[in-house]
């Protein structure tokens, strides 16, 4: 083979691995601070399987569970910074970045999860979707269920406002959530999903506050004597992906991704209704106490404080308007 000769077919070659060389990376991040077994996740994970091979496998996410990169807020970070890709993250949780993201948390706002759908399917999820869309982020348009919170103790149940008086209960890193038990007089303390269950164990709080499945998958059963059936606040998960990542991505394939996102968020707020009633079985055996407060009570309770007044202070006039339309009025 003569010089020339090899030149050109060397050209040919790198010519040739050019063009089908695809146009993004193969794998991407997934990160979350729900345990392997959540719905969600078995959803998500059924999703990816599908956009795999939507996308002759040029499209891969990477799954890391259980708070594995970090706890809630340093992980947010990462998804900013573009270390990760894709996010589920909670609004209340999200309200670190922009407040008005735990609009739909507020204490006792919901009464049934039919008037959560409407709303957040609805003017509310519009308008904290572009709240986070203005930060920087992606927003998928349908929210995942994480169901209604409950009160879990261990040494007492919580059946009226004033048994929350003194309890140091774990809640989630939000304004909101901690405003909310403060009002009733409880002692509220922010830590990450991940470290609950140790800071139950080792009686660092006496309480915490999850759905159900959340108790479940956490074995919080293991650690914890009562269920109060409070249904104080409803948080469902936003599916979020880095904005410039997102950008990026070939029309098709956000169409793809999108699309699988969705089936998945729609079945698996199915089976969070399907699970709520053998979950509360299976903690009633493991040895767990229920109780049902009486939810007016505690709202009462909250109407004579300046709960109500100081969040519509906070989230601004009309954003509290739009949150009654669907709730009624509140305070």
């Amino acid at each position: 083979m003569t010089r020339r000769s090899f030149v050109m077919s060397a050209t040919a070659a790198v010519t040739t691995f050019s063009i089908v060389k695809p146009a993004f990376a193969a794998t991407y991040k997934l990160a979350t601070n729900l345990p392997a077994g959540h719905p969600m996740l078995a959803r998500l994970q059924e999703a990816a399987t599908k956009i795999k091979a939507d996308t002759n496998d040029e499209f891969d996410i990477r799954f890391f569970p259980n708070s594995q990169l970090g706890g809630d807020l340093e992980v947010l970070s990462q998804l900013r910074s573009g270390a990760i890709q894709f996010y589920p993250l909670a609004g209340a949780q999200l309200s670190n970045l922009v407040p008005i993201a735990s609009l739909n948390g507020v204490g006792f706002a919901f009464n049934t999860i039919d008037e959560v759908w409407k709303a957040m399917d609805g003017e509310v999820g519009t308008l904290i979707r572009n709240a986070l869309t203005d930060s920087g982020l992606f927003v998928f348009n349908e929210m995942f269920d994480n169901g209604f919170r409950q009160i879990t103790t261990g040494s007492k149940p919580i059946e009226k406002p004033g048994d929350l008086a003194g309890v140091h209960i774990r809640v989630p890193p939000s304004p909101l959530s901690t405003s909310l038990f403060k009002a009733f007089g409880a002692a509220p303390q922010s830590i990450s999903f991940g470290e609950v269950y140790t800071a139950l164990q080792t009686k660092l709080v006496d309480a915490q506050e999850n759905p159900l499945p959340l108790v479940d998958s956490g074995k919080f059963y293991e650690v914890q004597k009562y269920v109060s059936l409070s249904n104080h606040m409803w948080d469902g998960f936003w599916i979020l992906a880095n904005g410039a990542f997102w950008k990026k991505l070939p029309p098709e394939t956000q169409e793809i991704v999108s699309k699988r996102f969705r089936e998945a968020a729609l079945a698996e707020r199915k089976d969070l209704v399907e699970l709520t009633g053998s979950i509360t079985e299976k903690l009633k055996a493991a040895g767990m106490t229920f109780v049902e407060p009486d939810r007016e009570a505690f709202r009462s309770a909250l109407n004579a404080t300046s709960f109500y007044a100081d969040w519509k202070e906070k989230f601004g006039a009309e954003a509290w308007a739009t949150l009654e339309k669907y709730t009624g009025k509140l305070g």
